[in-house]
């Protein structure tokens, strides 16, 4: 992954805004500012995509694109901060992530790029699911601390269920994964593979 194009844009937002700032909220001025130099930012990156061509074109672009909606993300996060935007902060570096990896395996075939399509939806999946626990049990535990006990106790019960939630859906995308590597194998062995597989990931 090209790390120029992938941090060009947060390497100008840093430079414009202080950690301070960014921790207790940006002026509307500096916020405004931070908009205009992720424009300016993409447009640049975008317009070095065109030095490439074919696959590596299109993982160019998809580096841009990642980098402009995680640049967005951080700057709502550094101009009102809450718990839902360090969440869609989040949900944008897995949604980057997964789309330059996704053009990535354009340039395999057959087998080899079914493999890479499906650990790229894992990780996106089960960096999805840790973000969206993460949100759930910071929320719950907002409630817990101004309630009673018997809410704490159920703040609790959330957790565990959310916790869980996210970890049966990370099992199933590596299970989805480990599935699909089944495929390089035949008859008995493929069989043997997959019935491996669900041993290994708890499915039915």
């Amino acid at each position: 992954m090209n790390q120029l194009n992938l941090t060009a844009i947060a390497a100008a937002i840093a430079l414009a805004f202080s950690a301070g700032a960014m921790a207790t909220g940006m002026s509307k001025t500096d916020y405004k500012a931070g908009k205009a130099n992720i424009a300016a930012e993409f447009k640049s990156a975008k317009a070095g995509c065109s030095s490439f061509a074919a696959n590596a074109k299109d993982v160019c672009m998809a580096e841009a694109k990642g980098s402009e909606i995680v640049a967005k993300a951080e700057l709502e996060d550094g101009y009102k901060p809450t718990k839902k935007t360090r969440y869609n902060v989040s949900v944008a570096k897995a949604q980057a992530e997964y789309s330059v990896a996704r053009e990535k395996c354009d340039d395999k075939a057959g087998n080899d790029k079914d493999v890479c399509m499906k650990e790229a939806k894992a990780a996106q999946t089960s960096a999805h699911a840790d973000a969206t626990a993460l949100l759930k049990t910071s929320s719950a535990n907002q409630v817990a601390n101004d309630k009673t006990v018997a809410a704490r106790a159920k703040a609790s019960e959330k957790n565990a269920v959310t916790r869980q939630d996210a970890a049966t859906d990370k099992r199933n995308a590596e299970y989805a994964v480990a599935k699909e590597k089944c495929d390089t194998f035949a008859g008995d062995a493929k069989v043997s593979c997959v019935r491996d597989a669900k041993v290994r990931y708890g499915q039915s």
